[in-house]
């Protein structure tokens, strides 16, 4: 019989059935959704209990808004002017866009599932748009920014060893691109990295990751110096008691870094991930092969990498070239050149577009 790992730090519990505002029935369709989401789906936890929460608000909203507990029936029974109330009320609440568009998309699953399983059939939700979000784009460090974070960390920590933690940690986050719950996930069992690692990433997928000399050094430093000895199955990365790191202390350490070295609030923990795609991308990195790195499940996730490379370029462009700053219908007229070499790196319009980065992207093979 084999133990299931333990993970660092302690995962989201799902929202408790009891929780939801709902009769009977509609409280049993929700534990059966919820067994199907980390069952069959294989969902994560966090995905699980953030998907409970946003149903959840939904369901007490409904009891005010329809005077009662809703049931199996009152959900059949729900019109679109129903749901457009409780996107209003969240609103008001000061709930971002984004928040709204994924409880929206929750709302539909749930009601797809219970379609799929008889208990219910409402096509109130087609009627509805999600809300328009902006496209967003990664927001890396600059190779300078990204390198001075890790020689600074063990500088802005309290503690020798705390410190020399913090930079293996970042170490991991850049040179390996993980996750943060990934780096703070690995056991003292995978503490002796060779030249690959395996990580176990969203949705229970594995990855083999190189690891550079350089991130297996600010490992080994770490090891050397830390106080605590917790077992093979333990954290690797422990807190000053010698328990899992939180989360939370990185992200302050990483605010520290930025009051140092002047960062902007951009530089998160997670914006080193981003660097390091960003930054193999520049250096003429496969698309496909950084794409099986991060762990995307869709190329068109990893594609957003090459649009922050795509306004480097074009920085670049209107900064150096002598005719950037012209008017474009003059430069039609007076060169052959300029026009062709600028629409060479403008943006591609979308993921799956046709065109399918900039240059340094479509000049690798996929």
């Amino acid at each position: 019989m084999t133990q299931d790992k333990v993970s660092f730090p302690a995962l989201p519990t799902p929202v408790p059935v009891a929780r939801f505002s709902a009769s009977d029935d509609l409280r049993a369709a929700i534990g059966l959704w919820a067994a199907w989401l980390s069952g069959e789906r294989r969902s994560s936890a966090h995905t699980v209990a953030a998907y409970g929460r946003d149903l959840a608000f939904f369901l007490d909203f409904l009891t005010g808004h329809l005077g009662e507990v809703p049931s199996l029936a009152a959900i059949n029974r729900l019109r679109p002017g129903d749901f457009r109330a409780f996107l209003a009320r969240r609103a008001q609440d000061g709930i971002e866009r984004g928040s709204l568009a994924r409880g929206l998309s929750v709302l539909r699953g749930f009601l797809r599932f219970l379609q799929r399983r008889g208990l219910a059939d409402t096509a109130a939700l087609a009627a509805l748009r999600s809300p328009k979000l902006p496209r967003s784009i990664p927001k890396p460090l600059t190779i300078e920014d990204a390198a001075g974070s890790l020689d600074v960390a063990a500088e802005v920590a309290t503690r020798q060893w705390e410190g020399k933690r913090d930079r293996a940690v970042l170490a991991l986050l850049y040179g390996c691109g993980l996750r943060l719950s990934e780096a703070l996930g690995l056991t003292r069992s995978e503490a002796r990295l060779g030249e690959m690692l395996a990580i176990t990433g969203k949705g229970g997928k594995q990855r083999l990751l190189p690891v550079l000399p350089a991130v297996r050094q600010a490992v080994a430093d770490y090891l050397a110096a830390c106080p605590h000895r917790p077992a093979k199955d333990g954290p690797l990365f422990v807190g000053r008691r010698g328990g899992p790191l939180n989360p939370r202390v990185v992200q302050r350490q990483m605010a520290a870094l930025r009051a140092s070295l002047g960062l902007p609030e951009t530089a998160t923990p997670h914006a080193l991930r981003h660097s390091f795609a960003t930054h193999l991308l520049g250096a003429g990195g496969d698309l496909r092969a950084i794409q099986e790195l991060l762990g995307h499940a869709s190329l068109s996730t990893t594609q957003r990498y090459t649009s922050v490379e795509t306004e480097r370029l074009l920085a670049i462009y209107d900064a150096a070239h002598p005719r950037a700053h012209l008017d474009w219908q003059d430069l039609d007229r007076q060169s052959d050149f300029v026009i062709p070499a600028k629409a060479a790196i403008q943006k591609p319009e979308s993921a799956g577009g046709a065109t399918p980065g900039p240059p340094l992207a479509r000049g690798v093979t996929n």
